[in-house]
């Protein structure tokens, strides 16, 4: 975490990457007022190339000052594909003390009062359809907030279709009982959720006990459809924790996207008996399903299973690995290369050499080069 942490800092002073960000006005019915927004888009948002693409959202309360450290660790990690890019709105609260009437709950019941209420109509009814309708946004969803807003983000899960797949609750500032219902209904979810929750040893000790004792009661109740972690971030304040907790979050939420590491080679692919492929391909189909994220297969995850399968002499894979790699790289040397190390490692080298210079003929695919191809067919003759 300390890595990702100096990271998060060293791009959150630094200008790095060309995200866009604008302020909107939405007129709101429901509030009878105009609310503002902050829309951060990715940098590819604009290309040419990507005009049918769509983007996972991430929704933050308190946008006025959680949007620019989200924005800085996510412009880092989408130049990198690391994670993948997300459209950002934020949604502005503090010009006025907003954030208090908007999130207001009734101590007695521990439920937004009449004007929270309505704030939250303004989300589900005015303002995701806007978003929606004039931005490209993919099916999967974020929000986040910070101890007040934090709180309240957690009433969208008592609805019996959550509006949200992913929960960011940065110290969250528990109403009433909510540290015993929330767990009851986060077991009860047959959808998968995804549920960040973050407090740390300097945090607000009234606020620390309650979010300690929901992370108990969670854990009381698992589901398969969960997908939970809890963050007890050491040497913080209240405030400084949102720092440390905010790339564990989206590191959390998109860990499936993430390229395949060097633990996850060790410990989940190379120990595997067969189906290496199929592991790659199962990767990348919930990354779509799950996530909304459509991407090719990186050619470093086509690495980590051609060097398993290798490793275990499981070479009739490499036959299914060449269609996997047509599928994403179609026309290229690409292909070909397992083509021909299938027909190489099977013994028929007359075949080998066949698809390394039909490769030869094909575009270029990052170290994939036609003299590549070419060396390999002439090391076979």
């Amino acid at each position: 975490m300390k890595n990702k942490t100096l990271l998060f800092f060293l791009l959150f002073t630094t200008a790095l990457f060309a995200q866009k960000k604008v302020n909107e006005d939405i007129p709101s019915q429901k509030l009878n007022v105009n609310r503002q927004i902050t829309v951060v888009t990715p940098a590819s948002y604009d290309s040419p190339a990507n005009k049918n693409k769509k983007y996972p959202l991430l929704v933050l309360l308190d946008g006025d000052y959680l949007v620019d450290p989200f924005s800085g660790m996510l412009s880092y990690t989408e130049y990198w594909n690391d994670l993948p890019e997300v459209i950002i709105v934020g949604i502005n609260q503090n010009r006025n003390n907003e954030r208090k009437t908007d999130c207001h709950v009734e101590k007695e019941t521990g439920l937004p009062d009449e004007f929270s209420e309505k704030f939250f109509d303004f989300i589900v009814t005015e303002m995701m359809p806007y978003v929606e309708k004039k931005y490209r946004i993919s099916p999967f969803k974020i929000i986040a907030g910070h101890d007040l807003t934090a709180g309240y983000i957690n009433f969208f899960l008592y609805k019996e279709n959550p509006l949200f797949n992913a929960y960011i609750a940065l110290s969250p500032e528990l109403p009433k009982e909510m540290e015993e219902d929330l767990a009851g209904r986060l077991a009860d979810i047959k959808t998968p959720i995804y549920y960040y929750l973050a407090t740390a040893d300097g945090d607000v000790a009234k606020m620390q006990k309650k979010i300690k004792t929901l992370d108990e009661n969670i854990k009381k109740a698992p589901s398969p459809t969960l997908k939970y972690y809890f963050d007890d971030i050491k040497n913080a304040s209240h405030y400084s924790l949102v720092t440390f907790a905010i790339p564990e979050a989206m590191y959390h939420i998109f860990s499936i996207y993430q390229p395949i590491t060097s633990t996850e080679y060790q410990e989940k692919i190379v120990t595997l008996k067969s189906g290496y492929v199929d592991y790659l391909t199962k990767k990348y189909d919930v990354i779509q399903k799950d996530l909304g994220v459509k991407i090719p297969v990186r050619l470093n995850d086509f690495r980590a299973i051609e060097a398993a399968i290798l490793k275990n002499g499981a070479y009739e894979e490499l036959k299914l690995l060449s269609d996997v790699a047509s599928k994403n790289y179609p026309k290229t040397t690409f292909a070909e290369y397992y083509t021909g190390l299938y027909y190489e490692k099977m013994g028929e080298n007359k075949k080998a050499v066949n698809a390394y210079m039909k490769g030869y003929g094909y575009s270029e695919v990052g170290e994939y080069t036609k003299d590549m191809m070419l060396e390999k067919a002439d090391n076979l003759k």
